[in-house]
């Protein structure tokens, strides 16, 4: 890896003059890079970038974030997915003012100990909000790494991410640890492409890049194939009464952990409530990391108020504002909104959305 040597220079250089601008880098306390990392895992940055301004607009403070009820973390995280991370972030704001006395804590190693804090999450608050000379390795540093050198081992074994870490730690420029691990996450981002053809001509390490070099662009970085996915088909219950939906939430263990949903059960399923009409509404798929929902749905027009125990009417506002729904149901947010604003969800139009 003798060649990651040249990188440094060159790639800050391009950096300086091509580096996004973004709210966290404007303003990196350790909070504001915190909350930044934590929504950007899984997620592009185009998506983070409202959610990021409205979280700090309502918990600008650690202090916020540890005190805010679950229900409405959630809801200010609702589109985001794994709301996991929003829960670990709670968990972690708390240690922060029980462990820290509310101040941020400042070395690496305190960092990692944060709940749902990895060594990337660390790598990346020490350096960029305290100048602290760690590498943060994520899947963009690891394609730039293994192409720039030609690093044939596997990406997504243990090993390999150390020794890549250990050779980036080796080449950081302590006066500027911040900008180098931003520099690459940003070049695998815009330029060291993942999919189809990188954009070697605006790479400041296009002279030295051995994957370039030796036209093995296509063939790095290694990395073991996933194994396919689990296909579940479900039936989701669209069930209203009045002009309220019916919502259950989900239990606190597994899959979606805690959220609101409309009822759905795999199929084949029966209605749960007492049905005065029945029709099929919208279909909808959603991916999870190890499973798929292929979704079906049934309008309901409830006989009357009943509701399974723990289920709740809600409406139309109360929607809106309060009940953190997944994006797995996505497909029948229009069905619903309209059905709740007084149209009627059985016209045939509706159904051609999918």
């Amino acid at each position: 890896m003798n060649n990651l040597e040249l990188l440094p220079i060159p790639l800050l250089e391009w950096y300086r003059e091509n580096a996004r601008v973004l709210p966290w880098r404007s303003d990196p306390t350790p909070y504001h890079v915190w909350i930044s990392e934590i929504m950007l895992q899984q997620t592009r940055v185009a998506a983070v970038l409202d959610y990021y301004r409205r979280f700090l607009d309502e918990l600008p403070t650690v202090a916020h974030l540890a005190a805010v009820e679950e229900d409405r973390l959630l809801k200010l995280w609702q589109g985001l997915g794994y709301y996991n991370r929003a829960r670990n972030l709670q968990k972690a704001a708390r240690q922060i003012m029980e462990d820290h006395d509310g101040a941020f804590p400042d070395t690496y190693e305190q960092i990692r100990c944060l709940t749902g804090v990895g060594d990337y999450t660390a790598g990346a608050i020490a350096s960029i909000a305290f100048g602290i000379p760690v590498p943060a390795v994520d899947g963009n540093v690891l394609r730039v790494v293994a192409r720039v050198t030609g690093d044939e081992g596997d990406i997504l074994k243990g090993d390999t991410k150390a020794r890549m870490g250990e050779a980036l730690r080796a080449v950081m420029p302590v006066e500027a640890p911040g900008d180098f691990n931003q520099a690459l996450m940003e070049l695998g981002a815009m330029v060291c492409l993942p999919n189809g053809a990188p954009l070697c001509d605006r790479c400041p390490a296009r002279d030295f890049c051995v994957a370039r070099r030796t036209e093995r662009i296509g063939e790095l970085p290694v990395k073991t194939p996933k194994k396919p996915r689990r296909v579940e088909e479900r039936t989701v219950f669209l069930i209203f009464y009045g002009e309220k939906v019916a919502l259950r939430r989900r239990p606190k263990r597994g899959l979606l952990a805690g959220l609101w949903e409309y009822p759905n059960e795999q199929s084949p399923a029966s209605c749960p409530v007492e049905a005065a009409t029945l029709a099929d509404g919208p279909a909808g798929r959603h991916i999870f990391t190890h499973i798929e929902w292929h979704m079906g749905s049934i309008l309901v027009e409830a006989a009357g108020e009943r509701l399974p125990e723990g289920w709740v009417w809600v409406g139309r506002e109360e929607l809106a504002r309060d009940y953190a729904l997944p994006n797995a149901f996505r497909a029948f947010r229009e069905t619903v909104e309209r059905r709740l604003g007084g149209e009627d969800p059985w016209q045939s139009s509706i159904f051609d959305m999918v």
